[in-house]
Formats: structure tokens, sequence, C-alpha cells
């Protein structure tokens, strides 16, 4: 398997065709996803051919805070190295943007819990990761 790694957004179709690959067709609001690919800091596709098998991308406030999202690679082409090198380029974009005290946060899904320990990720006692899908209900 020859691809390349290029810096840019995936275009929405190369996004939904990965993420819906992965499972996460119900994860996203289809009418959201230009806007949310559009706020991204930075992105980076594996283009095998003319074909994206992977993606991954960066949001945040570009300062202080960073968060990885969206990691995702083609499942026929998972175990192979892909994510490793999507998210080592991500890691390069960020170190030479970041301080010393730059919080890099992610959530990890299904198996992937090895890939982010193996760059430096961990889970700590301190803090606990929480999150909410959809607006807040007051009623």
């Amino acid at each position: 398997m020859e691809y390349r790694l290029v810096d840019r957004l995936p275009t929405v179709e190369e996004f939904v065709a990965v993420t819906r690959a992965v499972g996460w067709a119900d994860a996203y609001d289809p009418a959201a996803i230009p806007g949310s690919l559009a706020a991204s800091l930075h992105a980076v596709v594996a283009v095998e051919g003319d074909r994206v098998i992977g993606l991954g991308r960066l949001i945040g406030d570009g300062a202080i805070y960073y968060y990885l999202q969206d990691l995702a690679v083609l499942p026929e082409r998972q175990r192979r190295g892909v994510g490793s090198a999507i998210l080592g380029r991500l890691e390069e974009w960020i170190a030479g943007r970041a301080s010393a005290r730059t919080f890099v946060g992610l959530f990890a899904a299904g198996g992937s819990v090895a890939l982010y320990r193996r760059f430096g990720y961990a889970v700590h006692e301190d803090m606990t990761g929480m999150f909410r899908v959809g607006p807040r209900r007051t009623s």
C-alpha cells in the first residue's frame, strides 16, 4: 500500500465517506459538517491514488487548547501505520506552535487507546472527560 499525507481539510464528501466507513454515520448532523470542517485549525488526509483513505484534524483555540478530532482510517487500511502517520503529522504541526503548557486533548474511540498512548496520551486521575450531545434542555 502506497499513500501520501497531504496537509489539507478533507472535502465534505471525503469526510463522510471515511467516517461512515468506520461507523460514525450517526455521529454528525450532515448539515453541520461544512461549517465544522471550515472551523478546523489544521487537517491531514492520507491519499492512496486519488482516494482519501484516512483523515484527522485539529480543533481548538490555536493558542492554549488543541483537540485531536476525527482521526479515522478506512477499515481495510487500518493496522498499516496510516493512523500513526496522520497523528504524527498533526503532532508535528502542534509542536511548531505550542508552548510548554499547551493542553492537547482527545476522546479515544474503540481500539484506538493504544495508538494514543504511544504518542504520550494518558488518562489522568484528577481529570474526567465529559461531554453532552445536543443542546442543554432546561425543562
